[in-house]
This record gives structure tokens, C-alpha cells and sequence, in this order.
């Protein structure tokens, strides 16, 4: 078996995951030099630079980055794999999701993931864009569609959107509509003309332009955003869920923006049209690195929770 020198590849992983000799230095409690020496012999092993050096400026070559992720990928395996050896019950686990999904629908239900396995321990890396897949960021995703071969997926959600308000505001549609609530909500049906009389509150990053959300509501039905409608923007669908909250209008948003079990009943959803954004949400993990307990834990939690919350059926998968 012809192995490069062994004791450089967590020196290499640590100049490249801080980007400073100086940091891994102290980081791994040697010198400066001992790091740089390292670094040196790995590429003169290798035949390649890893890193390009200007100035006080360090990047990664293309071949570092390329040689970055293999190593990261073997150095965690055998960090896993001593662990168990050793006895060690403390899965540690880092999970890379959209904030939005983080905030309003995982940070709640993680003290029961807590009971329930505490031999696992999980940081969250938070996202404002559909996370890179790649052990440098984290060991899991949660990610949209299924973008890269190399890992293995598990759906936890079709994306569907839908209007809602607080609840105050509803009671203020009804009243300037002239809705007659002894029917009782159930029987009331909004059109999108009706709707469009009330501020829309719109989301930039759902489709990554200027009232893509509203667009699309209202073409779902084959009509168009009318010119009159006034449309208040935000760039974060966490916000305007928060505006509207505070009885500032009608916002798209999606199921498991509303599965907040602290807060659920302040949101009233309107009787219209849903919108399927052809989203879905996907629990990721490397295909190599399939049979870490600590993955395969999260990822029954996170179906049987998905499933309990009614953003997937029992019997769906991709």
C-alpha cells in the first residue's frame, strides 16, 4: 500500500479548513515552521502545490481543493471508526440546513431529538442558499432536489405554498370583504382579485427575484399580478412571516413554516389555491459514509418527525 507521509494530511486539513499556517500552528500545537514543513513535504510527495501563496494571501490550488476532500472524507472516517473501537457513545454531528427550516421547524423539536438520543451531538450550520455538499461544511444536509451523485437522499418534503395572515388581519379581511362568518370558515373561498385588494407581503429568496413568490401564486390559476396590488418586499421569508405577524398583510409560506408549536395558532391560513414550487426537501449524507450511526440515527428522527408533522406521507419517498 503506497501512503503519502501521514502526519502531514491533518496538518494540510487544518491549513486549509482555518486558511493560515500560523492558525494550524496553534491549533495543532506546533510551530510555524514545523506546519510549513509538513505542507512542503505532502506536495513535494504529491508532485502538486496545494495552496497558492501571495503575499500574505492563501488559497487552495485547484488540486488542494480536489485533494481537500478526499483527505476530509478518510480523517473523519477514522476519527468515527477509533470511536467506536474505543467505546465512545458521543456521535458528533454537524447538520447544514436553511435557516428558515432551522429556526421554525428543527430548533423547536430538538430537545426531544436530545431525550431521545443523547448519545448524539448535533451544531447546526445554518444557510441562507441550498447548502455545498461537501464534508468541509458539515457531515449531513438538509438540502433542496438532489444535486450531487456522490451522496445518498432522503425526501422529507414537496414544497407547497399558500397565503396566510395573523389573525387579527383575518378578522379585518372579512370585515372590508363583507365575509359572512356564521358559515363558518370553512365554507368562505377567497379569489386571488380579492386578495390582491390587501398589502402582499413577498419573499426575494423563494425564487430569487423581484415578486417571483406572487407571480407564480397568481399564475397557477392563469392570472396575473394586477398592477394595482401593493407589494411590500423582504429578502428572507422568515421576516415577512414576521410581518405578518404584526398585521402588515397576506404572505406565501410554506408548511413547515407554520409547524411551530409555540406560535401555530397566531397564523390563520386563507381558503385559497396552494402553490406546488417543485421543491423538494431532502435529508443528504454521503453514500461512503452510510453506515455512521450517527447519520443513520438522524435520519430515522428526521423522517419520523417529518411524517408525524404531515410534511410527508408514511409511504413516500423520492
Amino acid at each position: 500500500m503506497k501512503l503519502p507521509p501521514l502526519k502531514s494530511l491533518p496538518v494540510f486539513e487544518a491549513v486549509a479548513r482555518l486558511n493560515s499556517f500560523s492558525l494550524a500552528a496553534e491549533e495543532l500545537l506546533v510551530t510555524q515552521s514545523a506546519v510549513s514543513h509538513q505542507i512542503k513535504q505532502l506536495e513535494s510527495y504529491l508532485g502538486e502545490s496545494l495552496f497558492l501563496r501571495t503575499g500574505r494571501t492563501l488559497a487552495l490550488t485547484d488540486e488542494g481543493r480536489q485533494y481537500l476532500e478526499s483527505v476530509t472524507t478518510a480523517l473523519l472516517q477514522i476519527e468515527r471508526a477509533s470511536e467506536q473501537l474505543l467505546g465512545e457513545e458521543t456521535s458528533r454531528l454537524r447538520l447544514a440546513c436553511f435557516s428558515s427550516f432551522a429556526v421554525r421547524w428543527l430548533v423547536p423539536r430538538l430537545p426531544e431529538l436530545q431525550r431521545r438520543y443523547p448519545q448524539l451531538d448535533l451544531s447546526l450550520e445554518m444557510t441562507t442558499e441550498n447548502p455545498v455538499l461537501s464534508d468541509r461544511v458539515a457531515d449531513a444536509f438538509i438540502c433542496i432536489n438532489q444535486p450531487s451523485q456522490a451522496f445518498s437522499y432522503e425526501l422529507l418534503y414537496r414544497e407547497r405554498m399558500f397565503p396566510v395572515c395573523s389573525s387579527d388581519y383575518w378578522e379585518k379581511i372579512c370585515r372590508e370583504l363583507a365575509l359572512n362568518r356564521q358559515e363558518g370558515d370553512d365554507r368562505i373561498t377567497l379569489s386571488p382579485e380579492q386578495l390582491a385588494r390587501f398589502p402582499l407581503l413577498s419573499t426575494y429568496s423563494i425564487y430569487d427575484r423581484k415578486v417571483g413568490d406572487w407571480h407564480n401564486w397568481f399564475s397557477a390559476v392563469g392570472q396575473s399580478l394586477p398592477v394595482t396590488a401593493r407589494v411590500q418586499h423582504f429578502s428572507h421569508m422568515l421576516l415577512a412571516l414576521e410581518a405578518a405577524r404584526y398585521h402588515q398583510g397576506i404572505v406565501l409560506t410554506n408548511d413547515y413554516m407554520l409547524s411551530n408549536r409555540d406560535d401555530a395558532d397566531d397564523f390563520v391560513r386563507l381558503p385559497c389555491h396552494p402553490l406546488a414550487t417543485g421543491y423538494q426537501f431532502h435529508f443528504a449524507w454521503k453514500t461512503s459514509r452510510r453506515r455512521e450511526r450517527g447519520i443513520q440515527i438522524l435520519r430515522r428522527w428526521l423522517v419520523e418527525e417529518a411524517i408525524a408533522d404531515g410534511l410527508r406521507a408514511d409511504s413516500e419517498s423520492d
